[in-house]
């Protein structure tokens, strides 16, 4: 990648913990996504969109006019603060947002902004229903006349989604092997391997630092996907999901990322703070067991977001998490349903940071 790469203009992804602009997120419609169970997600999102506004604008997909004025009625029937809503008519294919919209990058001073990073999206090269998603960053970059920055290696577009990974904001990286090396399923970049994708990690997020866990959960639908079993609570703190009962297929591929966490070193060589989160149990419908994740909150400015499944070990995960960020407040927001479409909180929502005070302390690629 030349010198024109992100990270060699000052660019790098925050963590999700720091200061948001916006949140996006694209209003539920695909009803194949949720079958038997669509009529309950609207409420469910409407929940959503009613805590993340309290703190930041919800930048709000629809698919057109019709389906706005709809939209509209029912987030005022739930009482959410509309002043805080945008409403945009960008049609998509699903609602994942944390895979198919913008991913932001931000700079300090003396060139302080934005940009969105170039990366492309093919439905976790598994659906061939994604045009309407792999338009999104380029529409939110032209409507908000932002950049949006090549993610290229080796001359090539980089395809990445966001729930693949998870960043410290200070350099250091989470990701699988499961999901970005596994050499014949679900293959986003064919021919890429570690070095490659350390080096689009360096070169686009300012990330030098990758740390690499094995395999995702049971029922994940993205082959492997980090947001779902293990992610950053502070610069030096992690919460790793644990399946106590050995029988259960969590079981051993949790203990193996434990072992490798035990040897993983941050950005600055020191290791990473690992709390064990629960499991909740089993989350099965019509035969299928379903990625049910506490791991899979969301951290916007007025709350922290996770998943709840009517499960005894909801209030265990909410007192960790609730002792983990204690500069906000920790929702449980009820996921029973949301699950049925393969994703939860963090899957459905993406980050838009402020614009930095200082300079970020990731390093230039090099």
């Amino acid at each position: 990648m030349a010198s024109s790469a992100p990270a060699a203009q000052g660019f790098a992804m925050p963590a999700e913990w720091a200061p948001h602009d916006a949140t996006w997120l694209a209003w539920p419609h695909n009803v194949r996504d949720w079958p038997g169970r669509f009529a309950p997600i609207p409420w469910v999102y409407a929940e959503i969109v009613r805590h993340v506004a309290r703190g930041e604008t919800v930048r709000l997909s629809v698919q057109d006019a019709a389906h706005e004025r709809k939209v509209r009625a029912l987030l005022a029937r739930a009482d959410v603060p509309l002043e805080n809503v945008e409403l945009r008519r960008f049609p998509t294919d699903r609602v994942w947002s944390r895979d198919h919209g913008p991913i932001w990058l931000t700079r300090a001073a003396p060139q302080a902004g934005k940009a969105i990073a170039g990366f492309r999206f093919d439905a976790w090269a598994k659906y061939p229903d994604h045009r309407r998603d792999a338009r999104i960053p380029a529409r939110a970059a032209r409507a908000l006349r932002v950049p949006l920055l090549p993610a290229l290696h080796a001359g090539r577009p980089v395809v990445l989604e966001g729930g693949a990974i998870d960043v410290n904001g200070r350099g250091t990286v989470l990701t699988t092997e499961e999901c970005l090396l596994d050499p014949a399923v679900q293959v986003r970049n064919p021919g890429f391997g570690r070095a490659d994708y350390q080096q689009v990690f360096r070169e686009v997020l300012g990330a030098r630092n990758t740390i690499w866990l094995g395999r995702g959960i049971a029922g994940d639908d993205t082959h492997g996907h980090v947001d779902d079993l293990c992610r950053f609570t502070d610069a030096r703190t992690v919460v790793l999901c644990r399946e106590e009962d050995p029988r259960d297929p969590n079981h051993a591929a949790l203990e193996e990322n434990r072992e490798r966490l035990e040897g993983a070193r941050l950005e600055d060589g020191s290791r990473p703070e690992v709390v064990a989160l629960p499991m909740p149990s089993p989350v099965v419908f019509d035969g299928r067991r379903l990625p049910a994740s506490y791991a899979n909150f969301y951290v916007c400015n007025a709350a922290v977001l996770v998943p709840t499944f009517d499960d005894a070990r909801d209030r265990l995960a909410l007192g960790i998490l609730a002792e983990l960020f204690r500069d906000r407040p920790v929702v449980g927001i009820h996921a029973l349903d949301l699950v049925w479409g393969l994703g939860t909180l963090h899957c459905l929502s993406q980050q838009e940071p402020s614009v930095p005070a200082q300079v970020h302390t990731t390093a230039a690629a090099g």
